[in-house]
């Protein structure tokens, strides 16, 4: 899952990257209103961390925006202010949730995670064929059988799942699941893809993930899958 942290505190945002890395999300950084709106709005989020006193364009001018455009991406406003008129105005703009500065890490994570449960919840599970991902759970079955995956296989899986049918582009895959730039010489996607192929073949799911030559990948239905 991709979140993108909009923070002018090089510190602040050094931690929360670091940290949501290492539970496996791919985090974007926006270090101002301004890239943090054109971010939000160019790329596809699971949740946006946002600091309401930015540079170039207040944080509430920017949840408001969104909000405007039609983005309903989930939003954890982080903040000093502390009154609860800010909370208040905050949540009135469309902030799903409020996280006063300082804060403890794992209370943002519980937020992060809370946040973005409920906007899955209209549609908690993705199902293609007899593959079914469980997105709040995290958890992926094959029939009955369950089968396990890391948390960036899983992200990578998800990813194809919420497209099923559709061919992904290496580089659209690379950069929404690490969040990074993507280079061609690395080897990355085809070593996850290799071991997310071999724990589905061991669970009856073999041909679920399809290579097209030159294009990317594309998940399909079991019964439409290449045996």
């Amino acid at each position: 899952m991709r979140i993108l942290v909009v923070e002018d505190d090089a510190a602040i945002a050094r931690f929360l990257i670091r940290g949501l890395g290492e539970e496996g999300f791919a985090v974007d950084h926006a270090a101002d209103g301004e890239d943090g709106l054109f971010k939000a709005q160019e790329s596809v989020y699971d949740c946006v961390v946002l600091d309401l006193s930015l540079p170039r364009k207040d944080g509430l001018m920017v949840l408001r925006d969104l909000r405007a455009a039609g983005v309903q991406t989930p939003v954890l406003v982080l903040t000093a202010r502390d009154a609860v008129s800010e909370r208040v105005r905050g949540l009135d703009a469309g902030a799903d949730d409020y996280q006063t500065k300082p804060f403890s890490f794992e209370e943002l994570l519980a937020r992060v995670r809370a946040v973005m449960r409920r906007r899955l919840a209209a549609s908690p599970v993705v199902q293609v064929g007899q593959l079914r991902v469980d997105r709040p759970a995290r958890i992926v079955w094959f029939d009955s059988k369950r089968i396990e995956l890391s948390a960036r296989e899983f992200a990578v899986l998800d990813f194809l799942a919420q497209r099923a049918g559709e061919v992904v582009s290496r580089t659209r895959l690379f950069e929404s699941v690490w969040g990074e730039h993507f280079e061609p010489g690395s080897n990355t996607i085809d070593v996850h893809i290799k071991e997310i192929r071999r724990k589905l073949s061991a669970a009856g799911a073999a041909g679920v993930i399809e290579t097209v030559r030159g294009a990317g990948y594309r998940l399909v239905a079991v019964e439409d899958a290449s045996q």
